[in-house]
């Protein structure tokens, strides 16, 4: 039955994505706004953008430990409610130092959005379907991007900047009190797999000898350049190239996300449909190695002159991220025991964000030196080449651990 409280916490799960993207993404859409009214260059952007990266690196050593702590029942309105109130502070800013504060609390909140999200699917579905809910998950995610750009610029020019922080703040404060209703009514059980010692008490040391997490580490720290890069210069790139104003890259900016949900859709299937005799372990190798080819692509949107040339590139960009993405986290579902996927999951991201806060930052500074975008997306497109290849060679192959959905109704 699609209305089983099962279905209701996954389509929770990913309104509170969609909402994290709409939140983090604001600031690159009203970037022209904000640049006019309080006087920002490129490298202070830059420096607001890297700010967001440095407070999720802050925070990804204790949320992966509060996430495994807390449990997903509890860890979901915790997240959500902290990102946003964080993101309606936004609204009080009237300064660069209190923008740098604002930004720093988003991203160290944000910071739980990931962990949370994976080891609640882990909870919710079996191995051989948790693909597809993680697929299901990162293309509704990416409805934030692609509402964000759609929406959003119109409130700007008629409500102020500030009363579009303000409603995502709202936004999230309500999907708190559902969250508790619908969640109050589900009986949350722990992963029967988990083995001593005990949930929760497995130690940091065992997590960081790991050459899984290392291995899903860098190839985060590899992959993730192209997402953020588009996600907060994306807007600037298009802009820049071609002279569109914020609202005329309302719907080139939501095709390029709409692709990018498709790919986590196809990313999500995929495995299961081609998996044969290999199995999904092979399946998702070839998809990765895939994805990352295709993603690498990226310097080719500066070949085109027109905005949909460049729409074209960037959209396959971004469909080949979120394929890679989905089969990355599914991959850790299968290769870490649930007692360890909060943390494990942290690691990554934290490395991934610390990756994209350096580039974020220096991006800013490449522009303000007038070199143009190629270094960055040249870089953005290498690095994308070598995550499989990390992956490969670091990653232990792993039975898929096939458990079967821990929830129950209550």
């Amino acid at each position: 039955m699609f209305f089983s409280r099962q279905n209701l916490l996954l389509l929770l799960v990913i309104t509170g994505g969609v909402l994290n993207y709409v939140d983090r993404q604001m600031i690159a859409i009203l970037k022209p706004l904000l640049e006019k009214e309080l006087g920002w260059n490129d490298a202070d952007y830059g420096n607001l953008s890297a700010m967001f990266q440095f407070g999720a690196v802050a925070a990804f050593p204790f949320v992966g430990w509060l996430v495994d702590r807390l449990g997903p029942k509890a860890a979901n309105p915790v997240a959500v409610g902290a990102w946003s109130l964080a993101a309606a502070a936004h609204a009080l800013a009237w300064s660069m130092p209190q923008f740098m504060a604002a930004r720093f609390a988003l991203g160290s909140t944000e910071a739980m959005g990931t962990p949370t999200a994976i080891k609640t699917l882990t909870f919710l579905f079996e191995a051989r379907t948790r693909s597809v809910a993680l697929g299901v998950m990162n293309a509704a995610s990416c409805l934030g991007a692609i509402v964000t750009p759609l929406f959003i610029p119109f409130f700007g020019l008629a409500l102020g900047w500030r009363a579009c922080f303000l409603l995502a703040g709202a936004l999230g404060l309500a999907w708190c009190v559902v969250w508790f209703f619908v969640a109050n009514r589900v009986s949350w059980r722990a992963p029967e797999a988990v083995s001593e010692p005990a949930r929760g008490q497995i130690s940091w040391r065992e997590i960081l000898v790991d050459r899984t997490t290392w291995a899903i580490a860098g190839a985060k720290v590899l992959s993730d350049q192209a997402w953020w890069l588009l996600l907060f210069w994306g807007p600037d790139l298009l802009h820049r190239t071609t002279g569109l104003g914020i609202a005329e890259l309302a719907i080139p900016l939501a095709v390029v996300y709409i692709a990018a949900a498709v790919g986590s859709l196809t990313g999500g299937a995929l495995p299961a449909i081609i998996a044969g005799k290999g199995g999904l372990l092979s399946a998702r190798n070839r998809l990765l190695t895939i994805s990352a080819l295709a993603a690498a692509t990226m310097p080719l949107a500066l070949v085109f002159d027109s905005v949909w040339g460049m729409v074209l590139v960037l959209g396959l960009v971004l469909a080949a991220h979120q394929c890679f993405s989905v089969n990355l986290f599914a991959t850790i579902t299968e290769a870490v025991s649930p007692d360890r996927i909060g943390r494990v999951t942290a690691v990554a991201a934290l490395c991934g964000n610390l990756g994209g806060m350096l580039l974020l930052w220096q991006t800013g500074r490449i522009l303000s030196g007038g070199a143009g975008y190629l270094p960055v997306l040249l870089f953005s497109g290498a690095a994308y080449l070598l995550a499989p290849l990390w992956l490969r060679a670091l990653l232990r192959a792993r039975p898929s651990r096939a458990q079967e959905p821990l929830i129950g109704a209550a």
